[in-house]
C-alpha cells in the first residue's frame, strides 16, 4: 500500500513540473517552422553551449539556463527552446517573473525538431 502512495506522489510531482507556466503559450515544433522568420519574435535556446554547438536552429541565440534573461526586449514575443521542453519551461517561468508578457515554450524541444 505504501509503495502505491509513493508512486502516486511521484506521478503528481512529475505532472506538476511539466505543466505550462500560467500565461505562457506552448507550440509544437511544426508550428515553430511557420514562425522562424518572424522579426517580431526573439528566439532563445537555453541549452548548454556544448549542446547548442552540436545541433541548433539558426534563428535561435544561445542563452544557457541560469544566464541573465532581463536584457531581452519586452516588446517582442520570446520563443524558448531546450532539449526536451523542461529547461525552456523553467526559463519561461523566469521570464514571466521578470515581467515578460509574451512568452512561448517549444513543446518537445530539440528532441522533437525535424528541421
Amino acid at each position: 500500500m505504501e509503495i502505491w502512495l509513493v508512486i502516486a506522489i511521484a506521478i503528481v510531482f512529475i505532472i506538476w513540473r511539466m505543466r505550462p507556466v500560467k500565461g505562457t503559450k506552448t507550440i509544437s515544433t511544426d508550428a515553430l517552422k511557420g514562425i522562424l522568420n518572424d522579426k517580431d519574435k526573439v528566439f532563445i535556446d537555453v541549452r548548454t553551449t556544448g549542446e547548442y554547438k552540436a545541433r541548433n536552429i539558426r534563428q535561435f541565440k544561445n542563452i544557457p539556463l541560469g544566464s541573465d534573461l532581463s536584457k531581452l526586449p519586452k516588446d517582442k514575443e520570446i520563443v524558448v527552446i531546450c532539449q526536451s521542453g523542461m529547461r525552456s519551461a523553467q526559463a519561461c517561468k523566469q521570464l514571466k517573473k521578470l515581467g515578460y508578457e509574451n512568452v512561448t515554450n517549444v513543446r518537445g524541444g530539440m528532441s522533437a525538431w525535424r528541421g
